[in-house]
């Protein structure tokens, strides 16, 4: 392998790369990127068994062949080099990196000892619109179970029709659901790990462009560009029928200035207990949000509210709450109460695309 690249280049796609590389005590072999130079590209490849990445990055290509690199010792090198230009060449295991002011020489991996990424060989592939897909994931994946008891709660639910898509995900204390309009079709409902859906997320942040393609293969999805490929396993199992949950009648509804609302919570949290709990009561015209914490002390927050119909109140953890607003780009959010002991369910004012549901927490 001989090679010239840009620096700042190779920099940024080894980021993308080194986050899908297996940590821990996996062997080294997992702890490397596979780097293979070849028509007028480098592509860099990394996978820690669940999900898999090619990412292309241009280079004056000299001689074509592959290594396998130590991930974090080279990523760490190409960001400490400032020069404009790296060289790069390969002898057996040995890498040589030649910049302006720098020479070094890095022991590495075998190639053909680096695990086989899969590759797309379906012929149905669809288009995903990136800008919106990005948002739906963000708007639901807080809800997402962090255990693995139950393997289906701890990936995001992900039905694409061919007129109307729905993103879910629920920890059994709280749901959030996601709707859109699209054109595209999975063919089926997938559940999406969770490290698949924040790596998409973080992906999708950094393209210059909204043309990516995806597609599905037995228990895989498969989605790329001109500039990468990934593909990641999908949860096996059945999703929960999660609208059996959603309440279709409320008692009460109160409408707030999201800010206004997300201030409250936030100072009344700085007195909350262990178990992260604040107190709203809703009355007409204004709103109280209570904590008290034996330790610290207590305290109580007004603001103005408009309420429909019958005043109430709920005990609720508030991360829950604050990442429901967070999921909301409204000026005003409404909550639904739906009685004592069943769920609180918060929306967008005027807006019927995004549902976060919160188990209320017992006095």
């Amino acid at each position: 392998m001989l090679l010239t690249i840009n620096q700042k280049k190779l920099m940024n796609t080894l980021r993308n790369a080194e986050r899908l590389v297996s940590k821990g005590n996996a062997l080294p072999i997992l702890q490397s990127l596979l780097l293979n130079a070849e028509n007028g590209a480098l592509k860099v490849s990394a996978t820690n068994l669940e999900i898999g990445a090619n990412y292309y990055v241009s280079a004056k290509v000299d001689q074509e062949g592959k290594i396998a690199v130590p991930a974090k010792i080279f990523s760490d090198l190409i960001s400490n080099i400032n020069d404009e230009k790296v060289s790069i060449s390969t002898k057996t295991n040995v890498m040589t990196i030649d910049s302006e002011r720098y020479h070094t020489q890095l022991l590495c991996f075998n190639p053909e000892e680096f695990p086989i990424i899969p590759v797309n060989k379906t012929k149905t592939n669809f288009r995903l619109e990136v800008s919106v897909f990005r948002k739906a994931l963000l708007s639901v994946i807080d809800s997402v179970a962090l255990s693995e008891t139950r393997p289906e709660l701890s990936g995001v639910y992900c039905n694409l029709s061919s007129q109307k898509a729905e993103l879910a995900a629920t920890d059994s204390y709280r749901l959030s659901e996601k709707t859109f309009n699209t054109k595209e079709s999975f063919g089926k409902a997938v559940i999406l790990p969770r490290n698949t859906v924040l790596e998409l997320i973080r992906l999708f942040d950094n393209l210059e462009t909204d043309n990516v393609t995806a597609a599905l293969s037995d228990n895989q999805l498969f989605v790329s560009n001109e500039d990468f490929e990934l593909v990641s396993r999908l949860i096996d199992g059945k999703y929960p029928d999660y609208k059996k949950v959603i309440p279709e009648k409320f008692v009460s509804l109160a409408r707030f200035k999201k800010s206004e609302l997300e201030k409250g919570i936030r100072t009344a949290s700085i007195f909350s207990s262990s178990i992260s709990d604040i107190k709203v009561k809703v009355a007409d015209g204004e709103a109280t949000i209570l904590a008290k914490n034996s330790d610290k002390g207590e305290i109580s927050a007004t603001l103005a509210c408009e309420l429909k119909n019958e005043g109430f109140e709920l005990n609720a953890n508030y991360n829950y709450l604050l990442d429901g607003l967070k999921a909301i780009d409204t000026d005003h959010v409404v909550l639904k109460f739906t009685g004592d002991g069943s769920p609180l369910v918060m929306t967008a004012d005027g807006q019927d695309d995004f549902t976060y549901l919160i188990m209320p927490l017992r006095s």
